[in-house]
């Protein structure tokens, strides 16, 4: 795949380029859980039975999956309280905080645009 080189940005930060990590990374959070997260936490900590409750039809194991992958992209924080059972909780760093400004964009144009949304699928199914 050839693409036209980003000026000032190395290859891995070429979201066209197949082999860049920025296109590892947008695949990674460009998911419907990882938005409905990432907007559950918001600017709180939570525990995961809160954000499993929050975020109605996740599995447990979609929950857990996407809160690793938010961890190992340093975009959320992991805390695991010494307690019987272990308490764990979930806090979104600071560049989990500056994606949630882009999740809560896209939250609210779907809000702005749902009406406009759904008159366009019930013309192109009917």
């Amino acid at each position: 795949m050839v693409t036209k080189e980003l000026k000032g940005q190395p290859d891995n930060a070429d979201l066209r380029r197949v082999d860049s990590m920025a296109r590892e990374i947008f695949s990674d959070i460009a998911n419907k859980w990882a938005f409905l997260i990432i907007e559950a936490l918001g600017d709180d900590t939570r525990r995961f039975s809160e954000l499993r409750n929050e975020v109605e039809g996740i599995s447990h194991k979609m929950l857990t999956q996407n809160l690793r992958m938010l961890e190992r992209n340093g975009l959320a924080t992991r805390t695991v309280h010494p307690t019987v059972p272990p308490r764990v909780e979930y806090t979104l760093t600071e560049p989990g905080r500056a994606l949630r400004a882009t999740v809560d964009g896209i939250c609210g144009w779907t809000r702005e645009f749902l009406d406009h949304i759904e008159t366009a699928r019930e013309r192109f199914d009917g």
